[in-house]
Parts: C-alpha cells; sequence; structure tokens
C-alpha cells in the first residue's frame, strides 16, 4: 500500500515521535527474539524452539501495526502464511517465508532441520535491519490511527482465532500484546479529554484484562470478549478519531462510518454502484424469460426459498437431463467477494452474470432474448445489483452480538467459541462473513486446497484394496482453480464459501459430496483429506486431527444454525 508522505505544519504529528520510538524499541527486541530462536533451532531443541517462537511472535506484535501499514512491502518476510501466494494478473508468486512457516515446519515430523535454520537466518537477517525503516520516514496522526483502527480487526478476526499460529496456540498471548502496543500509542490521543475517552479507556482495559491470561487458548471465551470489550472498544475509538477529525480510509472494503466489524454497513462489496436497478434486478431474478427455453432463471440454481441454492448434488443443465459441473452455492454475501466461480475464473459479479447468462449449458440467453429487458448490459447491471443487496446480516448470532445475551443458548455459545478457537473453523472462514476475504482489508478473496473427497464415506478404505462391491475413498478429480493456473500448489483449490446460513444449504463442497453439516464437521475433525490418508502433498488445511469431541461437534452446527439469516423472499 503506497502511504502518503504529508507533512507541513497544517498536518497533525501529535502520536508520530512516540510511535516511531516505540516501534525503534520493540523491533530491536524483535530481533533479539529471532537470535534466540536461530540459536535454539541450532541447538537441535524442538520444544526449546517452540517456546521461542511464541516470544518472537508475542514482539512481533509489538511492531505489527506500523510496519505492516506504513512498510508493508517490507512486513511480507515476517508473518505471511505458510503457503503459496500469487499476485495478479502477473500471476508471480512468492514462497513462504516467515514465522507461520517455521512453525508448521516445527510441527512436521518431516522436516529437515536444514530448512527451519534457512527461514530463521532470513528472518533474523531482515528483523536486524527494522530500524533502518525510519530512515527519513514521515507520517502524519491520521495514518497511524488508522494503522491501530486496522490492527484491532486483526485481534479481532485473526489473532484470537489462532489464524497465525493454529499449531502453537499462541494467539490469546499475541491479542494481549497486540493490544499493550495499541494502548502505548494511543496514549498522546488521550491527553485531552473528549466525551469518549472514559469510554475507550474502560473497553480497552477490559479487552486487556481479558487476553490476559493467554496460555489456554482452547477455552478462552471469544463471545464475552467480542461482545463485552472488542466491538465496544472498536466503537469508542471510531468515535474518537471522528471527534478529533482524523478519520481516513486508504482501503477500499472498510466503512470506517460502520460502528463495528459486525454491523450490517462495515464492508463495501466491490464494483459499481447501481442501486437504481436493484428493483429490476429482483424481478428479472426470477423471470425465465431470459432463458431461450422459457424456462431457465437465475432462480432455477438459486432458489431463495433455498437460501439461493438448489438443494441438489450440482444444478441441472439447460436440458433438463444433464448435470453442470459443480454444486451451486448460496449468492448470500457473494457480492462481497473478489473472485467469482468456485475456482474464481472471473473477478466480477457483472462478469459472473455475463457467463452464465450467455453459457449453452446453463441459460442460453441470446441478444433476441436479453433486448427484450432493455439489453444484455442493463440486465446484467441489474442482476449484479440485486445480488450485491444480499447480505442481511441479521442471523440471531449478530442480534446476540448487539443485544440480550439470551439470544443464544449456552451450547450455541460453546459452538461459537470452538467455531473460533479449538476448531480452528474461522482461520479460513474469516469474521464477519465467515467466508474467506482475509481480515483486516477484506479485500482478497482466499482459495484453499482441502483434499476434498469424491463421497463423505470416510469408512470406505483407501490404502489397501477394498473388498468386492465396496468403493473405494478416493479425491475429488476437479482440479478446480489448477484448470486456470497449472500451478501445483492451486491444485485441488478452491473459493473458500460462507458459513452464513449453510445449515439450509446442504449439500456442501465444489462437488456436492458432503450430504450433512455432520459429514462435513468430521471431514475437518480428522484432517482433510490427508488426514484421511489421501495424498495431497499441497493441502492447505492442516491434515492433524482435531481431536473434536461429538458434543463439541454438535455444538459447532448448534451455532452455525445461529448465522441463519431472515430472509425477504417475496418477489
Amino acid at each position: 500500500m503506497a502511504v502518503p508522505r504529508l507533512v507541513g505544519p497544517d498536518v497533525s504529528v501529535i502520536g508520530i515521535p512516540s510511535a516511531t520510538q516505540h516501534f525503534t524499541t520493540h523491533a530491536k527486541l524483535f530481533a533479539t527474539t529471532c537470535t534466540a530462536l536461530r540459536k535454539a533451532l541450532e541447538g537441535g531443541n524442538i520444544p526449546v524452539a517452540r517456546q521461542r517462537l511464541t516470544e518472537c511472535r508475542c514482539q512481533y506484535k509489538q511492531i505489527e501495526s506500523f510496519l505492516e501499514y506504513f512498510f508493508r512491502s517490507s512486513s511480507t518476510i515476517y508473518n505471511r502464511p505458510p503457503k503459496y501466494e500469487t499476485e495478479e494478473p502477473s500471476m508471480e508468486y512468492q514462497t513462504p517465508v516467515g514465522l507461520q512457516v517455521i512453525e508448521s515446519l516445527l510441527y512436521d515430523t518431516h522436516t529437515d532441520n536444514k530448512t527451519l535454520l534457512e527461514q530463521a537466518r532470513a528472518v533474523e537477517s531482515s528483523a536486524t535491519d527494522l530500524p533502518a525503516l525510519l530512515y527519513e520516514f514521515t507520517a502524519t496522526d491520521w495514518q497511524l490511527l488508522e494503522s491501530l483502527r486496522l490492527e484491532l480487526i486483526r485481534i479481532i478476526a485473526l489473532d484470537i482465532t489462532g489464524y497465525e499460529a493454529p499449531l502453537l496456540k499462541s494467539g490469546i498471548k499475541e491479542s494481549h500484546i497486540a493490544l499493550l502496543s495499541f494502548s502505548d500509542q494511543l496514549q498522546p490521543y488521550l491527553q485531552i479529554k473528549t466525551p469518549h475517552t472514559d469510554s475507550l479507556l474502560l473497553y480497552l482495559d477490559k479487552a486487556i484484562a481479558l487476553t490476559s491470561d493467554g496460555n489456554d487458548f482452547d477455552r478462552f471465551d471469544r463471545l464475552s470478549f467480542l461482545k463485552k470489550a472488542a466491538l465496544p472498544l472498536q466503537r469508542q475509538f471510531g468515535l474518537l478519531i471522528r471527534e478529533k477529525g482524523l478519520e481516513a480510509n486508504t482501503g477500499k472494503a472498510l466503512n470506517y462510518a460502520a460502528d463495528d466489524i459486525f454491523s450490517p454497513d462495515a464492508l463495501i462489496p466491490p464494483g459499481q454502484d447501481a442501486s437504481r436497478l436493484q428493483a429490476l434486478g429482483r424481478q428479472l431474478f426470477s423471470d425465465p424469460s431470459l432463458s431461450t427455453n422459457n424456462k431457465e432463471s437465475c432462480a432455477s440454481c438459486h432458489n431463495p426459498a433455498k437460501a439461493f441454492t438448489d438443494g441438489r448434488v450440482k444444478s441441472l443443465a439447460f436440458d433438463g437431463h444433464h448435470q453442470l459441473d459443480r454444486n451451486a452455492p448460496t449468492l448470500l454475501y457473494s457480492g462481497f467477494q473478489y473472485s467469482q466461480f468456485w475456482d474464481g475464473r472471473v473477478h466480477t459479479l457483472e462478469d459472473q452474470i455475463r457467463t452464465v447468462l450467455h453459457d449453452q449449458r446453463e441459460m442460453h440467453a441470446d441478444t433476441t432474448t436479453l433486448a427484450k429487458h432493455g439489453g444484455a448490459e442493463q440486465v446484467i447491471t441489474a442482476l449484479a445489483a440485486y445480488v450485491r443487496s444480499l447480505h442481511p446480516m441479521n442471523s440471531p448470532f449478530d442480534r446476540y452480538l448487539h443485544g440480550p445475551d439470551n439470544i443464544l443458548t449456552e451450547k450455541a455459545k460453546r459452538g461459537a467459541n470452538l467455531f473460533m478457537g479449538k476448531a480452528q473453523c474461522a482461520t479460513c472462514h474469516f469474521i464477519p462473513l465467515f467466508n474467506g476475504l482475509i481480515p483486516p482489508y477484506y479485500a482478497l478473496t482466499e482459495f484453499e486446497v482441502l483434499g476434498t473427497t469424491a463421497s463423505d464415506n470416510f469408512a470406505a478404505p483407501n490404502k489397501t484394496a477394498p473388498a468386492k462391491g465396496v468403493p473405494r475413498l478416493n479425491l475429488s478429480p476437479d482440479a478446480g482453480r489448477y484448470n486456470l493456473y497449472p500451478f501445483p500448489f492451486y491444485k485441488g483449490a478452491f473459493k473458500t464459501p460462507t458459513v452464513r446460513n449453510s445449515a439450509n444449504t446442504a449439500p456442501y463442497m465444489h462437488n456436492g459430496a458432503f450430504r450433512s453439516l455432520a459429514t462435513l464437521l468430521d471431514f475437518y475433525n480428522k484432517g482433510g483429506g490427508a488426514g484421511l490418508g489421501l495424498p495431497v502433498p499441497n493441502q492447505t488445511l492442516s491434515s492433524v486431527a482435531l481431536h473434536l469431541s461429538k458434543d463439541e461437534m454438535n455444538n459447532i452446527i448448534i451455532f452455525i444454525h445461529t448465522l441463519t439469516d431472515s430472509l425477504n423472499i417475496n418477489p
């Protein structure tokens, strides 16, 4: 991200001197912990190395907000996911490197120490030079406050869920340190009292206190943290920024006018604003006259009464007899995605709709048909406007976060805490949309390799020859995103859909092979395809079993039901 270098007599820099001093001090301490990690690895003591890595990660949280905002390109070596990341449209990719990669290697019994040391030395070498980034550095208060605003989202959506350290389970410790760093950098703005200063400090102190004992990651009460501290802190911090006249937004997806990240208007869908055509799009959505046989409409595969799915394993093709290649996912919240279709082959809703309209296997529309409704572009724009409106955010879970505690049952609350903690669901299905849009910017759609199987009969053998008549458990033959970009790490990669309303969208996965939430959770609990013993060398889902009990999985399912929106589906 290019950050404007604004200086001058009219530009506020109240907090910049102390923030840069904070960065300098903790960057040096971070480098020291990187050295300690490298030495532990040289000594071959894995338990000690894991402890040093935890210390290293916690120290990184002291500088994360500053480093990742002002020096984003320089930050990539420290804390990126342990998988290949591509830059589009060039499709250049970066080899995984950094603390998250070191964590995955430290828990891999097949890793050689040479690879670990290479990673540790690369991080250490770069960390030593961090203070040099401040040479001729200039910044403003609005930039610093936005960096802290983004850090709060990281804490809420990434740190407490264990996204960056799922095996170390240090996420609550890291959240605590990040909140302390947030507090330190915020102090200069609290010297002059405002109507919201006391409330902000109240919720900040509560958030720090709730995370102070970060040793039991699995039992941390994330719901209480969100409802009683983090979300109110977000609201008060936004009001403070507004009062001081330091409002700024360098992103494209976040709406800082919203109260908190779970507000219905917290995120802005990408693409053109054509809300004037939304009513027309709603009407056209169920209109079969868009197809040349006057039978197929958008609602044929995305029935509003079925949470905008069709309930089939794979949708029927235009001829009414054959099947399409993949399961029809819900359109709810799809307007927020930056890639469309399961394999992400187009980037905009307009292109997705254009593709489906003209596909001979789907709606098979022609120019004459579309002209009756104002022409192709008006039809496409209107339908996209309608789909972008499909984000109600009014489920019982949403109402609970902003209302009474008794909206959710105790089992649902336990399920929510498991979903965002021990079960690691929220490390791919990121809050608040519970899909693959990556926080804190929510401007990149994530693709995952799960090792999805061709069926949900996990009792079928996969290593030895099955008995006669017993089907073998195999991987889905669909290569996913690999068909578009033949990189090995994309084989079997698919977009991460939303979990919202999924209680009503069975069957699941791109191939519709999972008949129920119970079998879906069982698959994840076993570690995906690789955990089931199938050959998935590029699986991004951890193959380590989650060891969830039946009661725990049932509670998660109860929670998922609380993500069901109240839909106004009248035409």
